[in-house]
């Protein structure tokens, strides 16, 4: 095989423009007069990006989101909500003095759109209002800060909960939901105090003493200085001083209940108490280490999905758990679930008692300790045979739990539950933004709400005048 030499390409290139006239010396001068032209011109003219500057656009809030946006979703689900209380707690009325009120409906749609977001933070929701076409539509002009924000979402404990309770009522009646199959588990989620901050007896008793001399000394001082400035940073001292004595008295005061509890669980370490968080309670967390958190429960039915049942208790163990979940859905809805599917962790023996009249409990059956004969050999043990101690109840429960329907129906517990908790913690239900029990029940209801609202855009859509086309799907599962 052979290749073209240079000198070969130069000819065969060369063969190309033969035919081609050589250009007149007049053209070759026009050219070159053009181009000269063209330079003593300057440089061209170009229209380049200039990004900095400010521009004034004319549009209205309407228009920038479709009319499938799930702000639009969230708002609808708002003003079909009774939200009368906290409406009549406003004191702005007619002529009389004092500036308007933000309208609870804008507070309660931002909180249940930014949680379906994902967002929890009261100052990046009162950003996302001035930047976020969403936030903006939803306030419709109306300014929030996040101290509104912060002070909505940690105050409504018992909105919350009757909410819950109106809208698992409302697609009952409208037979969205069955109670055939609940599953109930429970969630530990981080408390916002610090694991230095749990104290024994003796260290909170000092604490105590140095916070009261501390609220002498600042009163004291104010007394002595007259001046207007320095007053007004005395009292903010002050008043920070005295809620460090409040929460440390009121650590105090639950001493004893830790106590007891860790008397009920065998457990001989002295008892703590957290400065920060009183209702806080050190617990064993999913990844095997301890830190303070909260016990959230919820009970979700198994076919639909829907949250029928919530609580937050301070206890690390769900074995209490049980008969105060079934109990609640009860009051909810007039009646209890026919099935409850639950984890090893909450069967005790009382609690089944409690709840067999009202459900059929599912749970795994615990395997009996080793027992051995007077050889020392182990002796065979059949876990769903009834004991002698057994209740009649308990003994049901070993035995229905033996049965090959029993078991497929329990793996719908795992389906249900995990899948339900798996959706908390992708929305930011990781830490607690707020302190006490009372306001992180209030935070937990929104999660709750805002989980049952994309639950009811698919089982009842006309609940909230949602429509049921593809691009409302789409917007619900987005």
């Amino acid at each position: 095989m052979t290749t073209p030499t240079d000198r070969d390409t130069e000819q065969a290139l060369a063969g190309l423009f033969e035919d081609m006239p050589e250009p007149s010396q007049a053209q070759v001068q026009r050219a070159q007069a053009e181009a000269a032209r063209k330079r003593g011109q300057g440089s061209p003219r170009l229209l380049r990006p200039n990004r900095s500057q400010v521009e004034l656009r004319a549009s209205d809030l309407e228009s920038l989101l479709p009319e499938d946006h799930r702000a639009r979703l969230v708002w609808g689900y708002v003003v079909r909500q009774d939200l009368s209380k906290l409406i009549e707690a406003v004191k702005a009325r007619g002529s009389n003095a004092g500036r308007a009120a933000i309208d609870p409906r804008i507070l309660f749609a931002l909180w249940l759109y930014a949680t379906l977001e994902g967002v929890g933070s009261g100052r990046e929701v009162a950003r996302l209002v001035l930047e976020h076409d969403a936030y903006r539509w939803i306030c419709g002009g109306v300014s929030v800060n996040y101290h509104a924000l912060n002070d909505f979402r940690a105050g409504n404990e018992t909105l919350m909960d009757e909410l819950l309770t109106d809208n698992v009522a409302s697609l009952a009646a409208v037979g969205a939901i069955s109670l055939e199959r609940v599953a109930q588990d429970g969630m530990r989620v981080r408390a916002d105090a610090g694991a230095a901050s749990f104290r024994r007896q003796a260290s909170l008793d000092e604490h105590l003493s140095q916070a009261r001399e501390l609220v002498q000394t600042i009163k004291t001082q104010a007394q002595a200085d007259p001046g207007l400035a320095k007053r007004q940073a005395q009292a903010a001292r002050l008043r920070a001083a005295q809620e460090r004595e409040e929460r440390i008295r009121a650590a105090l005061e639950q001493l004893p209940e830790v106590a007891a509890a860790k008397k009920r669980n065998g457990s001989k370490a002295e008892a703590r108490a957290s400065t920060t968080d009183v209702d806080a309670r050190v617990m064993k967390m999913g990844d095997g280490g301890f830190r303070p958190a909260y016990n959230v429960q919820f009970a979700t039915t198994c076919e639909e999905q829907v949250i029928v049942g919530m609580d937050v208790v301070n206890a690390g163990s769900d074995m209490a758990q049980l008969a105060p979940m079934v109990e609640q859905v009860e009051q909810r809805l007039g009646r209890s679930p026919d099935q409850w599917l639950v984890d090893g962790g909450f069967p005790a023996h009382e609690q089944i008692d409690a709840v067999a009249d009202r459900t059929e409990v599912y749970a795994p059956v615990p395997e009996p300790r080793a027992k051995k004969d007077e050889q020392g050999n182990e002796v065979e043990q059949d876990k769903h045979q009834p004991k002698p101690d057994d209740s009649e109840a308990v003994a049901q429960w070993r035995a229905r739990m033996a049965s090959d329907e029993a078991k497929e129906i329990y793996k719908e517990r795992a389906a249900t539950a995990e899948c339900v908790n798996a959706q908390a913690r992708n929305r930011g239900l990781l830490r607690m933004p707020v302190r006490g029990l009372a306001k992180v029940r209030s935070v937990v209801g929104l999660f709750v709400l805002a989980h049952n609202l994309l639950r009811m855009a698919v089982l009842a859509p006309q609940l909230i005048g949602w429509s049921t086309g593809p691009s409302a799907m789409g917007a619900q599962a987005a």
